[in-house]
Parts: structure tokens; sequence; C-alpha cells
């Protein structure tokens, strides 16, 4: 089985709270089938796409590093972001951490993503406002998305995963999820 579910702001991507935080929102709240696991993770504080299955052998095939899978991010950051910025982002070798990143597909969107706002809403800056990035990545790193764009001086104000391979988000509410079949399936692993 394979779920793609539209995890909301604020949801852990796991079953279980952490001890030093009760309450905490998490897979178990929404009614998602309990045998299968999160293929990746998404922070409490982004939101979008979360792939699960109860079959382990998907999670090497959409992980492994050697697989250069593709995601796609609509990012809101903080600022007016320069073509030169974006630049050195698409060249990779952008140091964060240890880490040196791989090249990747950025692009600026004249507008704000179709996207429903977020709970709590997004306080933009006055003075500064802010750009809406989509960011297509073949990697994974944790929270490599945050980092990039603050390497460059632009914080991530919202993040919200809309693709993974060929399979797009689209119209899935946030805390919705459904079990994709063979077609749906085949678009993931393109």
């Amino acid at each position: 089985m394979l779920i793609a579910f539209h995890k909301p702001y604020g949801a852990l991507s796991q079953w279980n709270e952490n001890p030093d935080q009760l309450g905490q929102m998490t897979l178990a709240g929404f009614s998602l089938p309990r045998n299968c696991l999160p293929l990746g993770r998404l922070d409490m504080d982004s939101e979008g796409l979360l792939l699960l299955s109860d079959e382990p052998e998907l999670e090497r095939h959409l992980l492994h590093p050697s697989r250069e899978h593709r995601r796609v991010y609509q990012v809101q950051v903080e600022g007016s972001v320069s073509e030169a910025s974006l630049d050195k982002v698409r060249a990779g070798g952008l140091a964060i951490r240890e880490y040196e990143t791989l090249p990747c597909i950025a692009r600026m969107l004249e507008q704000a993503p179709e996207i429903a706002p977020r709970v709590p809403a997004i306080e933009v800056h006055p003075r500064l406002g802010s750009t809406w990035l989509e960011l297509e990545l073949r990697e994974g790193k944790n929270r490599q998305v945050r980092r990039m764009t603050a390497k460059l001086g632009h914080p991530t104000q919202r993040l919200v995963r809309v693709q993974i391979g060929d399979y797009v988000l689209g119209d899935l509410a946030a805390g919705a999820w459904r079990e994709l079949d063979e077609q749906q399936r085949e678009l993931v692993f393109m």
C-alpha cells in the first residue's frame, strides 16, 4: 500500500509524540493505517506531500541517495530574491553544515501558488516583503531547503512539498490522504 498524505503545518512526520512535548499533532491523529510508515520526513513546520507505505522496499527505492529521486517544493522566503542568488542554488556546491548541495532547478514564481492559507498565518515583514520560489531537488538532507535559503540571506517563511517524482499533491486538502492506485504509484517513481 502506498499513501499520499497532505501533512499540515505543525504535525510531526511520526506516529508518536516527543516525550518532552506532549499534545503534539502526529500521524496518529489522521486515521492513517497504523502499519504504514513515512517514506522520508517533513519537518513539523513544513507541509505538503508525505508518502507512507507498508512496503519497506519502497523506502530504499525512493530515498537512497544514488537514486537522486526528484522532489519539488514551493517556498515562501523573506525579501526579494535576485537571479544571482538563484544561480548559486542552481549551480550546487552551496555549503550547508559539512555538506555541499547538488545542483538543482530553481525559479521564482510570479505570484503566490494557489494553496490554502497556513494556520497560523505567515507574518510578512512590511518593509522586506517575500518571494515565492519553486525548488526541484534530487537529494534530501535534513532541513536542506531552509538551510539553502538562509545561506542566501532569505529565511524560509513557508515550505510546501508539492511533488515527488511526477506525482503532484494537487487539491488534496491539508490533513487528508488517499491510497494511490497503480497509475499514481508509477508517477511517484518517475
